[in-house]
């Protein structure tokens, strides 16, 4: 950048002032909150989130220097407006796998069927009834960790971690177990995916300074808690 287009002090010095001054408009919205979902709270972190990303831009341009706080905003634009202290929360899970080897997974589940008379095989069912059986014998984590001894192939997964004001009735979400969750009452989600991996990749060829050989963006957390 050229001296020309660098800001100037005035710019950076009011870019630190608009950051004092959101920081006192957030501590008053704080003291005065009403409830876990006040809106003046959240459009007071916004504001200052907006204030501090400006003033760390303005300082690095002028003067290759960094603040040493940053407010965590989402990734995917989804501010959380979920309660501050959540007296429940719900755990989510995703994880994709393709069937590869469909003989391989028929034949672990007839093992299964073989040893466990709860466990009800057809043998002319194929893979829809052979995933009943190993998800009613085995835990998800455990399928997860040894995908390859049944036939499948991995593929991107994600957790959430949705808060809430009190533990759901016994039964209220069984008709719909998924549809009730808002996106803006995710607390934290952790994302895995190859895509992280080619993305890794492509920043080393483009650097030509790897280090170390293997990715280490195969797991991607995304906070989205407001500080």
């Amino acid at each position: 950048m050229s001296d020309a287009a660098l800001p100037t002090v005035a710019e950076v010095r009011a870019a630190a002032e608009a950051v004092k001054a959101a920081l006192d408009r957030h501590l008053a919205a704080v003291e005065r909150r009403i409830g876990d979902e006040d809106p003046d709270v959240y459009a007071a972190f916004n504001e200052l989130a907006a204030a501090a990303e400006e003033y760390d831009e303005l300082l690095y341009d002028r003067y290759d220097e960094v603040t040493p706080f940053e407010i965590p905003t989402p990734e995917d634009g989804v501010p959380y407006t979920g309660p501050a202290e959540p007296a429940a929360f719900s755990v989510l899970i995703r994880r994709d796998y393709a069937v590869v080897e469909p003989s391989r997974l028929i034949a672990q589940a007839e093992r299964v069927a073989a040893h466990d008379r709860d466990a009800e095989f057809v043998h002319d069912g194929g893979t829809a009834d052979a995933l009943g059986v190993l998800f009613g014998e085995y835990e998800p984590d455990e399928i997860a960790s040894r995908f390859k001894d049944f036939g499948l192939e991995e593929g991107d997964s994600t957790l959430w971690i949705a808060a809430s004001e009190e533990m759901a009735e016994p039964g209220e979400w069984l008709g719909s177990p998924f549809g009730h969750i808002d996106p803006q009452d995710v607390l934290h989600r952790f994302d895995v995916s190859s895509v992280f991996d080619e993305e890794a990749d492509d920043f080393d060829e483009g650097d030509g300074e790897s280090e170390g050989g293997e990715s280490e963006g195969r797991a991607a957390e995304q906070g989205l808690t407001p500080a």
